[in-house]
């Protein structure tokens, strides 16, 4: 019992942080090295124009050394797991202006590298001197490695068998026909006194050389608050655009419009030609899209923003509409990340769903069977936060 109480004032002492917060518990070794980690970025004097903590009162110790702050960065890695240690290095970039210290090789070197990260860094790439801009696409390029190899495997796989379904014909020719599904749809026409099922409908695949191609439009806000979208964005789009099936464009706007399709067979390509930052015309950028769409009936449109418009509001819902009606399928996420729903539009997100469009935040793991079911023509699998 004793042993009990003694750990919960250990993580009493540990959550307070503080000398006299009450528990009379003493911390040592590695405890004691824990605490002073977070003591450095959550506690000491009020710093001169500091921010604060996420909603706490404090500000931080590590002073402006680029060989303490290093240190520091090793002691977190050390110390707390990887998804603790970016929460922290957010709250460095935040309270500590981090963003100075991160134009040294050295410093790119020691943090633990993420999507939030990436952000930060695409937000300061024409500050990066010559020395550092080499790490920094290293850093990028990790980042990126490690969404590809979570997501691509699965979306190719997801999407392919999408698009194989889509592909279906139901007056297939007789090599073509699909007799499993094709009995399983003729069931209802059994013959018990036969044995038999009644085949009033072949379900079957289409030859290749007839596979319908679909076409498929990324078009992506590239607004401050929209960094890790436009990273799993980027990486998305080069999955997509290496299936055969796929003719994938990307776009990426601020209050101008920029067509990266180019350049999607490398996505960290892709992230240091986007400019985060600026303004938001959607209206002007859907209207780049719809200018590029050849084959409305076998195209998906997907708009990933918060909805903030800066353009000409009645524009943007004219061009959704028309694009519906012409037969595309299109697609409003407002965060393409694992961070939930952000700040977003809620008039413009509410309109887009009178229009048919629901708005609504997906995890890059979701997205697959987002794309699917727009490429099948189905229901949108939309979640709980939906519009």
């Amino acid at each position: 019992m004793a042993t009990t109480t003694d750990e919960r004032l250990r993580r009493w002492r540990l959550v307070l942080g503080g000398e006299a917060d009450g528990t009379g518990c003493a911390l040592r070794g590695r405890d004691a090295a824990m605490d002073g980690a977070l003591a450095a970025l959550y506690r000491g004097a009020p710093e001169e124009g500091g921010r604060g903590a996420r909603g706490g009162r404090r500000s931080a110790g590590l002073g402006g050394s680029a060989p303490q702050v290093a240190r520091w960065l090793g002691d977190i890695r050390e110390y707390f797991p990887s998804t603790v240690v970016q929460l922290m290095q957010q709250d460095a970039i935040a309270r500590l202006g981090l963003e100075r210290l991160l134009l040294e090789p050295e410093m790119l070197e020691a943090v633990e590298p993420d999507v939030h990260l990436v952000g930060t860094l695409l937000s300061l790439k024409h500050a990066l001197p010559e020395t550092t801009r080499e790490t920094a696409r290293a850093v990028v390029g990790k980042v990126v490695a490690d969404l590809e190899r979570r997501l691509a495997d699965r979306t190719r796989a997801t999407l392919g068998g999408a698009l194989d379904r889509s592909a279906k014909v139901n007056r297939p020719r007789h090599r073509d026909i699909d007799w499993d599904r094709t009995i399983r749809a003729n069931l209802k026409n059994y013959l018990p006194e036969h044995g038999t099922v009644v085949p009033e409908r072949l379900v079957g695949y289409a030859r290749a050389q007839r596979a319908v191609k679909k076409d498929v439009i990324l078009c992506i806000d590239q607004s401050g608050s929209m960094a890790p979208s436009v990273v799993h964005s980027a990486v998305f789009g080069a999955v997509l655009a290496s299936m055969r099936t796929l003719d994938t464009r990307l776009v990426v706007f601020d209050t101008s419009v920029v067509d990266l399709t180019e350049q999607l067979t490398d996505p960290v390509d892709v992230l240091f030609a986007t400019q985060l930052g600026g303004g938001t015309d959607i209206n002007r950028a859907l209207a780049y899209c719809q200018s590029r769409i050849t084959r409305p009936s076998e195209t998906v449109v997907v708009l990933i923003s918060d909805l903030y418009e800066g353009g000409i509001r009645d524009g943007m819902l004219k061009r959704v509409a028309a694009m519906k009606a012409a037969g595309v399928q299109f697609i409003a996420l407002l965060a393409l990340s694992d961070e939930g729903a952000p700040a977003y539009d809620h008039a413009h997100a509410a309109a887009l769903a009178a229009l048919g469009a629901p708005a609504f935040a997906c995890t890059p793991d979701a997205f697959p069977e987002i794309m699917a079911a727009a490429i099948e023509k189905r229901p949108l699998p939309v979640p709980d936060q939906g519009v």
